[in-house]
């Protein structure tokens, strides 16, 4: 099936309104964060009010309606410019770029600790002026009304940048063509994310558009947020609760002590995770409920608790996701080694029968891959950093958290990527972190900003998730590769100059406080520590990661030897990651749902079930929608949805 000039034309013009709308609403009115989810409730919103017109049109216009195919083709465009509009991509790099020179100061002393080791075409600043810099301040602070906005000084820095991220981007549609088979038709995952737009571009007349129990899921979420919303603009509305601190019922040592305990309760997420296996489920949630009782049991133990670098848990538990994520990555890849063989010699001879039909040929993939990693490790070096650490940093990215995150998505069906890790962790907890030098630590500040800490929205996703959706439609995925293309092209020109041009006419300091105030400057302030003195080695950490590495192997063994083994090792890779510990809740209700539905009504009761489930999904990302735009044109405060 080949793509109509429409299909591209109407990607494009949604691509705009899908930049524009996830860029308002996340960064102006900061309260929704409609674009950051792998499958963003922007994304599904506007696909089901596309449907739905389209289903109008069908009936009255006739040949004017769009084909399955068609929608398919919109829907991967939109998928991709939000996951760049948001933390994907620019919501990190921009504000990166500029917030080390506004923040540094006298007390914290970053223009000597690291002005001197940034090169010159990475910021649009001069990095020999000192700092607060006027292009900074502004950024920050905001335009008077006779300056204008200097776009001249971010165009080498942003055409630096977009060398990398294309490069990544590349790798990533380089992995997903050689994941692809593997993934779908050997180890046949379900891909979560992928069928709920799927049941809305294949419905016909007896799709959920006309289940009564569908309408009902939909409009217990829609019914519920609307009423928060009506709270916000009217206090004396009484509200619903949909996040609950459970620590403040935990009054006593050890349970007290515990790390982060909130119990989110989503009802989309609920849906989401009514798709997936009972066991998957189980896991998942379980694995989260024993972490918490390795942490109590520290505690009463005497041990004093301690965080993971980057993570949500004590650092025992945290260091064992380290591992698992490790151990994980080296199982996936022992089980793909027969797919793997033939891909490497479709690549080596040039014989690629079997990759006709795949976003790239195998050879392409393969070839391709190893050429965007040399890319990306040669532009560190040209950075300042050294080739060992940039071959370290990206391939731990690349080839571990990556593939691990689009595997969680792909298989555990999680609406959020999130690690527990940085590379470098796993660097400075055998050697002291000021050993690395200020050079490296200087490039690890923007790296680690940029790729591998707040993961959401990973394009690695989006392309599988993409096939998977081509694949339901009929649509050629060599054709689908055009329009991801062009819609990574031009939303990464319309939300670059976009999030450039809102911090200078309102005001970064005036935004979405995360983004501007916080992660901005995360890792500079982090490496500022070790660069002013010696951080003390945590071998210890290590030992933890090793016990990830252990258990992991040992659940992936069980998996494999014994069909009826009901641990996954995916649930205990995820279990201190952020994704997890926001829903860990939904999925534990999503679990006693389906086992139940399934064990006393049987897969003819689990299928009547299911429009109720992607009824609540629907109704929850519309009312996100729905709240998104009336925050956009009345200011009004949005109310709180249960994906932080």
């Amino acid at each position: 099936m080949t793509l109509s000039t429409r299909a591209i034309f109407l990607g494009l013009v949604a691509v705009a309104v899908v930049v524009f709308i996830v860029s308002w609403a996340e960064l102006v009115t900061g309260q929704i964060m409609i674009g950051f989810l792998q499958l963003p409730p922007v994304v599904l919103a506007l696909l089901f009010l596309l449907v739905l017109v389209n289903r109008g049109v069908a009936r009255w216009g006739g040949k004017m309606a769009l084909n399955p195919q068609e929608l398919a083709v919109i829907h991967v465009m939109m998928l991709l410019a939000a996951m760049i509009s948001s933390r994907g991509l620019m919501e990190k790099l921009v504000p990166t770029l500029v917030g080390q020179n506004y923040f540094a100061d006298s007390t914290n002393n970053w223009a000597s600790l690291y002005f001197q080791h940034i090169a010159q075409w990475l910021v649009p600043w001069d990095v020999k002026g000192g700092e607060k810099q006027w292009l900074a301040v502004r950024f920050f602070e905001g335009l008077r009304s006779w300056e204008t906005l200097p776009w001249i000084a971010w165009l080498r820095p942003m055409l630096a940048w977009s060398v990398l991220v294309l490069a990544m981007f590349f790798a990533y549609l380089c992995l997903a063509t050689i994941l692809r088979k593997q993934w779908v038709e050997n180890e046949k995952l379900s891909f979560p994310l992928a069928q709920l737009p799927l049941e809305l571009i294949r419905g016909g007349e007896g799709s959920f558009f006309s289940s009564r129990i569908f309408w009902i899921g939909f409009a217990i979420p829609f019914t519920i947020f609307t009423i928060n919303g009506l709270h916000n603009l009217f206090p004396t509305i009484p509200g619903v609760t949909t996040q609950i601190n459970v620590k403040q019922y935990l009054t006593n040592r050890p349970w007290s002590m515990v790390s982060f305990f909130m119990a989110f309760l989503s009802p989309a997420a609920i849906g989401f995770f009514f798709l997936l296996p009972t066991d998957l489920l189980f896991s998942l949630w379980f694995f989260f409920i024993l972490g918490k009782v390795q942490e109590a049991s520290y505690i009463q133990l005497g041990l004093v608790p301690e965080s993971t670098p980057h993570g949500g848990a004590h650092l025992p538990v945290g260091a064992q996701s380290t591992g698992a994520w490790f151990a994980l990555a080296a199982y996936l890849l022992y089980v793909s080694r027969p797919h793997l063989k033939r891909v490497w010699h479709a690549a080596r001879t040039g014989r690629d029968e079997g990759s006709r039909g795949e976003l790239l040929s195998y050879r392409t993939a393969v070839f391709g891959l190893a050429f965007s990693f040399v890319v990306m490790i040669v532009w560190a070096v040209a950075a300042g950093m050294s080739p060992w650490l940039a071959f370290f940093q990206l391939a731990v990215f690349l080839f571990v958290q990556a593939i691990i995150m689009a595997r969680s998505t792909s298989e555990g069906g999680l609406l959020m990527t999130e690690g527990t890790f940085v590379p470098a962790d796993l660097l400075v907890a055998g050697m002291a972190r000021n050993t690395l030098g200020p050079q490296n630590l200087t490039v690890l500040a923007f790296l680690d900003g940029m790729f591998t800490r707040d993961l959401r929205g990973i394009l690695l996703t989006g392309f599988l998730d993409g096939q998977r959706v081509a694949d339901g439609v009929g649509l050629s995925r060599r054709r689908l590769l055009t329009a991801c293309t062009l819609a990574v092209v031009v939303a990464m020109v319309l939300a670059g100059a976009l999030h450039i041009w809102l911090p200078y006419t309102k005001g970064g300091l005036n935004l979405y406080s995360y983004i501007y105030r916080s992660h901005s400057i995360q890792f500079f302030r982090e490496n500022q520590v070790a660069m002013q003195g010696t951080v003390p080695t945590k071998w210890y950490y290590l030992g933890w990661v090793g016990c990830g590495v252990a258990v992991t192997a040992f659940l992936g063994w069980m998996r494999m030897r014994f069909y009826w083994w009901p641990l996954h090792p995916l649930g205990y890779a995820l279990t201190s990651t952020w994704t997890i510990l926001v829903f860990w809740c939904p999925i534990l209700i999503a679990w006693v749902c389906k086992a139940s539905i399934s064990r006393y009504g049987g897969m003819a009761a689990y299928q009547r079930a299911r429009p109720f489930f992607l009824g609540m999904v629907f109704g929850e990302f519309t009312a996100a929608m729905g709240w998104t735009l009336v925050a956009m044109a009345t200011n009004a405060p949005a109310p709180a949805f249960p994906w932080p």
